[in-house]
């Protein structure tokens, strides 16, 4: 019997910032709550209630780290 391992990129099957934020909008939206609003809640809070837990939203936002997505929010949005 042959035996191979199997290497997989670990950075390849992980999501973005993007895709997550992406991901919670729909959640939040399909939920009828305000995206924006909720997501603003979350990010000066830090309290993941703001989140629905619906599609597995809020375990997805905790995934990122608060801090790095407002900088980089911030960069894109100043273009810097």
């Amino acid at each position: 019997m042959d035996r191979n391992t199997i290497m997989f990129d670990a950075f390849k099957t992980q999501k973005n910032n993007k895709q997550i934020l992406s991901e919670v909008y729909n959640a939040l939206e399909e939920k009828d709550y305000n995206p924006i609003d909720q997501l603003v809640g979350y990010l000066i809070s830090g309290d993941p209630s703001y989140i629905t837990s619906y599609n597995n939203a809020r375990t997805l936002i905790k995934g990122i780290d608060r801090d790095e997505l407002i900088a980089e929010m911030l960069r894109e949005y100043i273009g810097k």
